[in-house]
């Protein structure tokens, strides 16, 4: 059994080509909706965060023999919990990474170390900023810009009930929530970012999979200055950003697993 973090759609192809190499496995994700798509794509599939006593605990159980975590790049907390609950239960950890942008940066991009210096950035710039980093911190955004009166706070999100009720508690104004489920083409972020008069755009270094693209070209094109926020800095140890690069890993690892005599 391999035990696999999954929640995106490269994720969910990741664990597709595992169980095609003939590895029976078990996903986990975070939302009912990545369940629902791990489902549809018939991949068994847990829900729920876990802590890394209760991964620890799940591989023991369950005899997993690896992990791979292809959990999402900002995804922090997640990824440090299975890094630390393969190494207590001694089974092997693959990182899966989608690839970093390539491009070198353009003048119109700041690049940010957290979210509290984008905010701070954003603060210095003023007019329209459009947030696209989700809800998760969006109370370091409305912390620092929402009440300042040369700026307007556009939240970018998903339409849930749980971020509606977020932006309510925050002071975020229907106005300025933009509640909608991606993919998202160039065109839309253009037809976005023209709609509200969006003077600033913040984004996450999430890499092409992660849209991150079409955002940015929308927003460049249209001389929009964009604030993108670097990766969290982990030591993963073993990671790859190709399917193929994570599928011989998984093959050698285990391979030496029983070369070496441990049970499984």
């Amino acid at each position: 059994m391999i035990l696999i973090l999954a929640g995106t759609s490269d994720a969910r192809e990741l664990a597709m080509l595992v169980q095609q190499e003939g590895y029976p496995l078990l996903t986990t994700v975070v939302t009912e909706s990545a369940a629902k798509s791990m489902e549809e794509a018939g991949l068994p599939v847990r829900v729920g965060r876990m802590d890394a006593e209760e991964i620890r605990k799940l591989i023991k159980e369950q005899h997993f023999r690896a992990v791979i975590d292809a959990s999402h790049p900002f995804a922090e907390e997640a990824s440090r919990n299975a890094l630390s609950g393969a190494r207590l239960a001694e089974v092997p950890y693959i990182r899966y990474e989608r690839a970093s942008m390539e491009e070198k940066p353009h003048p119109l991009i700041t690049m940010v170390d957290d979210y509290a210096e984008a905010a701070a950035v954003a603060a210095e710039h003023k007019g329209v900023v459009m947030l696209t980093t989700g809800s998760k911190t969006l109370q370091v955004f409305t912390e620092k810009l929402i009440n300042l009166p040369d700026i307007r706070l556009i939240a970018r999100m998903l339409p849930r009930k749980d971020n509606m009720e977020k932006c309510e508690q925050l002071g975020v104004e229907q106005k300025n929530i933009v509640a909608i489920q991606g993919p998202f083409s160039k065109e839309l972020n253009a037809a976005l970012y023209k709609q509200y008069g969006v003077t600033l755009m913040i984004t996450k270094e999430s890499g092409k999979v992660g849209s991150v693209d079409e955002k940015l070209e929308a927003a460049l094109e249209l001389g929009i200055p964009t604030v993108m926020i670097a990766r969290p800095k982990i030591e993963y140890g073993t990671v790859f950003s190709e399917f193929d690069q994570v599928i011989q890993a998984l093959k050698e690892k285990l391979e030496e697993e029983q070369t070496d005599g441990i049970p499984h």
